[in-house]
């Protein structure tokens, strides 16, 4: 019962995220970008570094079996799948691409939750350390995810109350998909097997096919040198809790 109370007590606080919106209520276009460009690249840096640093060496390490990658590739294909299926994109920016498809980026998000939940389960039932760094990981990714979403439900007609509210009742699937977890893993012997090196792969794949490109747009020197110094410390901070944590 103690793991289930970190698996919900992490996903409640991943959930909480959601609300981030409401700080960007009076904040300036310009500024809101700036802000978001550096949490993008600290986002991309502890996916990476969450991936390759603890969820693939935790995987190796418990099962010894070298299908972990292929279970790796199938999770970044899995996530590509997602993406074209529900034009799910994590849109960074108030007017985005996707702001016709309203509903859909809701149904994503709702899938995407959930996920989240699962993989916060896997984690803290294989390892609660690991469980502490995917959380972490995930929350970094969060929040200009969070904020995206909020700009994307405006821009598609919601005002900026009933945006807030959605986009916070939609989050709240990371619980129901951590409690969904948990109780799958003690009829599903292979559940955590899979999962993590799935997950992984999910990571890999919103690092770089959403997140990198993001910070590649960059055409300031100084901005881009910026941008990859966070880049990097989004990983040095997977490293040093891979330390601490072991």
């Amino acid at each position: 019962m103690d793991v289930l109370f970190l698996i919900f007590g992490s996903t409640f606080l991943i959930s909480l995220i959601a609300l981030v919106g409401i700080f960007t209520l009076t904040m300036k276009q310009k500024l809101l970008n700036e802000i978001l460009l550096i949490l993008i690249s600290l986002s991309a840096g502890t996916l990476m570094g969450g991936a390759f640093l603890h969820l693939l060496p935790e995987s190796i390490e418990k099962t010894m079996n070298m299908d972990i990658f292929l279970y790796f590739i199938l999770g970044f294909i899995f996530f590509f799948f997602l993406e074209k299926i529900f034009f799910w994109r994590h849109c960074h920016k108030e007017k985005c691409e996707i702001h016709s498809f309203t509903y859909l980026n809701l149904i994503g998000d709702f899938i995407h939750n959930f996920i989240d939940g699962l993989i916060i389960a896997a984690s803290f039932i294989t390892n609660i350390n690991l469980g502490i760094t995917t959380t972490l990981a995930i929350a970094f990714h969060e929040i200009p995810q969070e904020i995206g979403d909020f700009g994307v439900l405006v821009y598609g007609g919601f005002k900026k109350n009933k945006a807030l509210v959605l986009n916070f009742f939609v989050a709240l699937t990371a619980i129901l998909g951590g409690v969904v977890g948990y109780f799958i893993s003690f009829y599903v012997e292979q559940f955590m097997i899979f999962l993590l090196p799935i997950a992984a792969g999910g990571f890999i794949y919103i690092a770089s096919t959403d997140l990198i490109p993001e910070i590649r747009k960059v055409e300031s020197l100084k901005h881009s040198l910026l941008t990859f110094l966070v880049f990097l410390i989004g990983i040095f901070i997977m490293w040093v809790a891979r330390i601490l944590f072991l």
